[in-house]
């Protein structure tokens, strides 16, 4: 195995991206399912944000929503 020197910024920077790259292409399952769960989760969170501030409602209320009518 033969050794490969890095003389400067530019130079690791290549390595670091062809390494981060072969990595995802490797691994494309995982790295979908972590950007869908960051997505969720950051989804989660605004509509918690968002339910903070509005109206509160009583649980009957909320029920009374689900009722079916005929």
């Amino acid at each position: 195995m033969s050794e490969t020197f890095i003389h400067n910024e530019e130079q690791l920077k290549a390595v670091f991206k062809a390494a981060f790259i072969e990595v995802i292409e490797e691994k494309k399952d995982f790295f979908r399912e972590l950007v869908e769960e960051a997505i969720e989760e950051m989804a989660m969170v605004r509509a918690i944000e968002e339910g903070r501030q509005t109206e509160t409602i009583s649980r009957e209320d909320v029920f009374k929503l689900f009722e079916v009518k005929t």
